[in-house]
């Protein structure tokens, strides 16, 4: 939603190096649903691309990218865009990029279908990408014919093809067709593992920094995957994909013909009517056509005589052992209103069908709401109602189900912590005090980080609170648990407030981030029992702070102006999942580290200052290179673009529910216009 005008760029550089010639007119293109097959597995669309490109701009985000202050990290930005990538693409290819930009005006479809796919690499999946030129068709035809003619002039190869007595043209999908600027963004190791693209294909090495979209990533995948692509032209409408089977479905449609398509799927139609028919961006996922050939081709697989402990679980394993087997589609939407963005998501999974992880992600109905002991300046909260010991079970459930070696190492882990207990007082039962004590409430919350170090950043003053029926006692089975920890069995305690706080050693993590190695600093986990939680933290002044909430005068969360209102956007706080974050408190270290540290980048800052920027570095490059963040101004230049965020989670008898909002900051709901940029 917050992507540059140079991203437009790019997307006209991959439209010119993969369209080639074909009709057009002025005919009015169908919707995505009425134009795909009936075998889409993955649809993600955008059906009004110009509508999107507005709301884009008139975004919090948007504005703050055309705000004059951020004009010299844009303009080196955009330099080192055009010098890099736009000028030599336009060289190899003997184009203007320009003409390509603006050619996205209608629909902008992007969709995954299953062909001949029967859960291996033998038989790809195909895909499609539609794009509605609306007025602009004839520009796109004048630039294609132009295209194809300086393709065939370097000596590249392309074959065409009638397809309903219209041509299309067919590029191979190698590296040496593929213009060497687009193939740094292309041709990805960690994305390829394995790639049957031709011989010829070299993958580049990747930095650790370098994510990618999802989006691009996906399209990498399935380009890469297969052996050509079949890209023409139907009336306003550009159409790619990498068979002509698939293609043809598409053409038959636009031509009068008749064909089965998503829009005929019952599954799909109860998700468009509850959440497509005005968002200006949706997708949809036929999550059980997935879950069944994938399980499907693992029940064809014989299991060989002696198995390999450490071997891969199989995915008729996983699927069923996780309760994936009883989901049926996942949805989602964007909603752009005056008032701000609400994102909804729905996974189809009626309640008697629910298995595994998803009986426990459905949680109970209940009051989420921020207790009156959290303090409005948390930058993060969450409240979960959970039933814990019905947690527990489930999750034994689905670990004796993946791996029954798992499942014994954390009964080694308990019997060992027990067996410890006893010899202090040989009545204790670990197990049965935990899980006794365990209640159906779990909260947690963060304040800003103490610093913008990245350790600091890293580790913000936290707290997690266990609701329990008697917090006492599982304050004593989690100590007696805590004997796991190296110097766990002597836990440091002592009174505060005539409570007892008691603390241990926090083991160093068994593996490290990508990254920079930086040194992390010994931490001590620190318990206390009071009211009706089990309080835990690794900053002991927070867990101070909290037991003595009771007398704090200080504003509450729940009182925070504008959360309630924002509440009733996802539903309210009763639906037993609630969530808020601070934008203004969380990034504003991280605004200052990724402007003072040169490695701010490459260790996760960079990146969450603009969320809509992944995907555009190539492996040759890294963020720090595109963006340079130096170049950042003070954060209170640009505060004016930053709010909160909220979401809640539901579930009912059709499936589970999660509904995010993000308000206008207050600053900017009376100017909906972005400003320009200099």
């Amino acid at each position: 939603m917050n992507l540059p005008k140079a991203l437009g760029l790019a997307l006209g550089a991959l439209l010119a190096a993969l369209f080639p010639l074909a009709l057009s007119s002025e005919a009015a293109i169908p919707a995505p649903e009425q134009l795909l097959p009936d075998d889409t597995l993955i649809l993600l669309t955008a059906p009004d691309f110009n509508n999107l490109r507005q709301i884009r701009e008139k975004s919090p985000k948007g504005q703050l990218w055309n705000d004059p202050a951020m004009k010299p990290l844009r303009d080196k930005f955009l330099s080192r865009w055009q010098e890099e990538v736009i000028k030599p693409i336009e060289r190899e290819l003997g184009v203007t990029l320009d003409s390509y930009a603006s050619l996205p005006q209608g629909q902008l479809t992007f969709a995954v279908t299953k062909s001949d796919w029967q859960g291996s690499d033998d038989q790809p999946l195909g895909f499609l990408l539609l794009v509605d030129a609306r007025d602009k068709a004839e520009l796109l035809k004048t630039n294609l014919v132009e295209f194809r003619r300086t393709w065939v002039a370097a000596g590249k190869k392309l074959q065409t093809e009638k397809i309903r007595n219209l041509e299309f043209s067919i590029f191979p999908v190698t590296t040496n067709e593929v213009p060497k600027t687009l193939s740094k963004f292309l041709w990805r190791t960690p994305v390829f593992p394995h790639v049957s693209a031709g011989p010829d294909l070299k993958q580049a090495p990747v930095s650790p920094s370098d994510k990618g979209d999802m989006l691009l990533d996906m399209f990498r995948v399935l380009l890469t995957a297969s052996k050509e692509l079949v890209i023409g032209q139907v009336d306003s409408l550009l159409i790619i994909g990498n068979s002509t089977k698939g293609v043809e479905k598409v053409v038959i449609r636009l031509t009068g013909g008749a064909v089965p398509t998503l829009g005929e799927v019952p599954a799909y139609q109860t998700s468009h009517q509850a959440l497509f028919r005005e968002a200006p961006f949706y997708g949809w996922v036929n999550v059980k056509a997935f879950v069944d050939t994938l399980a499907r081709k693992s029940s064809d697989t014989k299991s060989p005589e002696n198995p390999d402990p450490f071997e891969p679980l199989k995915p008729e394993k996983f699927i069923n052992a996780t309760g994936l087997a009883s989901c049926r589609t996942l949805a989602f939407n964007l909603q752009n209103s005056s008032g701000g963005t609400l994102m909804q998501l729905f996974l189809s999974l009626p309640d008697a069908a629910r298995q595994g992880v998803f009986q426990v992600l459905a949680g109970a109905t209940n009051d989420a709401r921020p207790p009156a002991f959290v303090p409005a300046d948390a930058v993060h909260f969450l409240r979960w109602r959970l039933d814990g010991a019905k947690t527990w079970a489930a999750l034994e459930k689905i670990l004796n189900d993946l791996s029954p070696q798992a499942l014994s190492a954390v009964s080694l882990i308990l019997d060992t912590a027990n067996a410890r207990a006893k010899q202090n007082d040989p009545g204790f039962d670990l197990k049965k005090t935990l899980l006794g004590n365990l209640g159906d409430d779990i909260i947690s919350y963060e304040r800003a980080p103490h610093g913008n170090t990245p350790a600091e950043l890293q580790s913000p003053p936290s707290l997690f609170l266990l609701g329990s029926p008697n917090p006492e006692q599982l304050a004593v089975a989690l100590k007696r648990l805590f004997v796991i920890f190296p110097q766990g069995d002597a836990p440091a305690e002592r009174e505060f407030l005539g409570r007892k706080i008691f603390s241990v050693p926090v083991p160093p993590m068994p593996f490290s981030l990508p990254g920079p190695a930086r040194p992390t600093p010994p931490r001590t986990l620190s318990c206390a029992a009071s009211g009706s939680y089990v309080a835990m933290s690794t900053d002991a002044a927070l867990l101070e702070e909290y037991l003595r909430s009771s007398e704090s005068h200080a504003k509450p969360l729940r009182e925070l102006p504008g959360l309630l209102e924002a509440a009733q956007r996802v539903g309210g706080m009763g639906t037993g999942l609630f969530g808020y974050e601070n934008e203004v408190d969380t990034l504003r270290a991280a605004f200052e580290a990724a402007k003072n540290d040169a490695g701010a980048a490459t260790n996760g800052i960079g990146p969450s200052l603009f969320p809509g920027l992944p995907g555009i570095t190539g492996p040759e490059s890294n963020v720090n290179d595109w963006m340079d963040f130096s170049l950042l101004p003070a954060f209170d230049k640009v505060t004016q673009y930053f709010h909160f965020t909220i979401y809640a989670g539901s579930a009912n008898v059709d499936g589970l529910t999660l509904k995010l909002f993000a308000p206008v900051p207050p600053a900017l709901r009376s100017n909906t216009v972005a400003k320009p940029a200099n």
